[in-house]
């Protein structure tokens, strides 16, 4: 199967598939198209099925823009919610957009990806430019649009701003003359709007394709770090192979569809192995795409003795000079808490235990003594020395 074929298949909508191809037979070097949201910069592997998409692009050569909207971040996409989204700073934004990329380039060839930010045009509209583009599109339209739609109909607050916020996106495919844009499925409306406002100035509509939302690890919503069910790109390797195990059995096929870029003979086969055999292929898959697959079986031993209860071996070690120390103390110390606070509420949730004994008292003072294991969860272990 060859690299389109791949993309095809974890397309769920394609606009046109017609012009899809004509496009790609034409030879042309094209112009792909990604808006990235910088008020979230934290990535996980959910976001990495439109960035796995835009390296396949680019290893056929075609070049890939990342438009980072540190302008339309001063307003916010309110996509999918029910009230106004608060806004970044130009200069949050451009921070946030920063981080967003150390992490994007994990997957994507930095040397093949053009960054742009949408206020190198847009800050430079004056308000005739505005009139100008708000004239390209009429209120019924705009009000298709679910959350706009429903937020009317239900009385809850919708500024004018944020009508805004698809002509501005769209806009931003008229700026790059974009031959292809490429974005989640709550995206679908504003790279439409994009399509059609090309045509408005004269241009190729450019190609739209939606791909799936990952659901997270609770099986239910969509994957999201403020939800706590997301397999972050930058997660430690541990980390990745102890979520990797956590992914509903139900699911796993999706997460071998949408986040690796596996062949569907080779899925198939991996998902007639026993179950818990097919999730650690998954872990496996993870490191070899982020980290090293070589750490595979020290990272399998590991999960292991945590799964059955017992401390690993080679955890890392602190020295603390203290004969003794109140817990809370100890777990700010060792820097499993960044304040008093959040240890006692770590002891609270029955995360804390000392050589294996779990602590409930956050009154309770450690005797320190050379050896003495302090664990969160687990899978975070101290050893002091």
């Amino acid at each position: 199967m060859n690299e389109l074929e791949i993309i095809k298949r974890k397309a769920v909508q394609i606009f046109s598939e017609e012009d899809l191809d004509k496009k790609i037979k034409s030879g042309k070097k094209l112009t792909i198209k990604l808006g990235a949201d910088p008020s979230r910069p934290d990535l996980h592997i959910g976001h990495s099925v439109v960035l796995r998409v835009l390296k396949m692009f680019q290893d056929m050569g075609h070049e890939v823009v990342f438009v980072v909207g540190d302008f339309t971040a001063m307003i916010g996409d309110p996509s999918g919610k029910n009230k106004t989204r608060p806004s970044l700073t130009f200069e949050q934004a451009r921070e946030s957009a920063k981080t967003y990329m150390e992490q994007a380039t994990k997957i994507l060839d930095k040397d093949k990806t053009r960054i742009a930010f949408n206020s190198e045009w847009l800050s430079k509209m004056n308000f005739k430019d505005v009139i100008n583009l708000t004239s390209k599109y009429t209120v019924a339209r705009i009000m298709e649009r679910d959350d706009f739609k429903n937020r009317f109909e239900n009385n809850l607050p919708l500024s004018m701003h944020e009508l805004l916020y698809p002509l501005m996106q769209g806009y931003d495919s008229v700026e790059l003359k974009a031959d292809i844009e490429i974005g989640g499925t709550d995206q679908t409306f504003n790279l439409l709007v994009g399509r059609e406002l090309q045509k408005d100035y004269g241009q190729e509509s450019q190609v739209v394709m939606t791909f799936p939302l990952l659901v997270g690890l609770d099986g239910k919503e969509k994957m999201s770090k403020s939800l706590d069910n997301y397999i972050g790109i930058s997660d430690t390797p541990f980390e990745k192979f102890e979520k990797s195990m956590k992914i509903p059995d139900n699911v796993l096929r999706q997460y071998f569809e949408l986040a690796t870029d596996l062949p569907t003979e080779k899925i198939n086969e991996i998902m007639k192995k026993d179950i818990v055999d097919a999730h650690k292929e998954f872990a496996r898959e993870l490191l070899k795409m982020y980290d090293d697959e070589n750490s595979f079986e020290e990272l399998e031993a590991r999960y292991k003795t945590i799964a059955k209860g017992n401390i690993p071996d080679n955890i890392k070690q602190i020295s603390i000079e203290e004969e003794k120390l109140g817990i809370c103390d100890l777990l700010v110390m060792v820097g499993f808490a960044n304040s008093k606070s959040e240890a006692r509420r770590m002891i609270n949730g029955k995360g804390v235990k000392v050589d294996g004994e779990l602590i409930e008292d956050y009154s309770e003072v450690i005797d320190i003594n050379e050896g003495k294991v302090i664990q969160f969860g687990k899978n975070r272990f101290i050893q002091i020395k």
